[in-house]
């Protein structure tokens, strides 16, 4: 089946790549585009022309909820996820009634980001399995696709603060190819080597970032962790 086409309209760099990184890790979805403005994310909807665009609220040159808008006169075959800091109720409201598939609050807890995915695909595999003369029970499996949460959700372990998380999710990506061992990156980001572990191997599980043993001159070897995109 045809890969679900991802258009990333996100201000922060950061928070697009960490984005794009776990969209990459998840099967079934392809990144065709990222863009910083609202300008260059109308540029990218005609160049792309993707099915889901995980989009922000806050942008220099307009606004998230107005982008909604557009989309769904401009390029209705387009779904939208609205990931934001934006919590005041009438921007809920209105993301809500532009027709959003779902609202994620930053920061962003993996597992939530997750589910939302993984729920949008299960929406996705049905929609395009059944006629286009539907019955009820067609509207109805479609409708409870994207409501019901995935059998396939993931608790966030104990010790994982999403705040933390996120923040080592931010400085790993300036390390680049090079990659990082937890003594580094701990004190880089000011926690223990040990909880900075805990929170590498995390995103190890969710394949965010990989982990491979570097052998030095002297000593033990070293695990060192690396972002899954250069």
């Amino acid at each position: 089946m045809k890969q679900i086409r991802v258009l990333i309209i996100e201000d922060d760099f950061r928070v697009a790549e960490i984005n794009k990184q776990f969209i990459e890790t998840m099967e079934g979805f392809e990144v065709c585009g990222t863009a910083l403005t609202i300008h260059e994310g109308k540029t990218k909807l005609l160049e792309t022309t993707p099915d889901l665009v995980l989009l922000d609220v806050y942008f220099p040159d307009g606004n998230g909820i107005e982008m909604i808008r557009y989309i769904r006169n401009h390029h209705k075959n387009t779904d939208i996820i609205l990931i934001t800091a934006a919590k005041e109720l009438k921007t809920v409201q209105e993301a809500i009634r532009g027709g959003v598939i779902d609202y994620i609050i930053k920061p962003v807890m993996l597992d939530r980001f997750q589910r939302t995915l993984l729920k949008y695909a299960d929406y996705w595999k049905k929609l395009k399995s059944i006629p286009d003369d539907v019955n009820q029970e067609n509207v109805d499996a479609l409708l409870n696709s994207i409501s019901k949460d995935s059998k396939a959700e993931i608790e966030m372990p104990k010790g994982i603060d999403p705040l933390t998380l996120e923040k080592i999710q931010d400085r790993i990506i300036m390390y680049k190819n090079k990659g990082v061992t937890a003594e580094v990156l701990g004190k880089d980001v000011g926690i223990s080597r040990t909880t900075a572990r805990r929170y590498l191997e995390y995103m190890v599980s969710n394949g965010i970032i990989t982990a491979e043993l570097s052998y030095g001159q002297v000593g033990r070897p070293e695990r060192v962790y690396k972002t899954t995109k250069s």
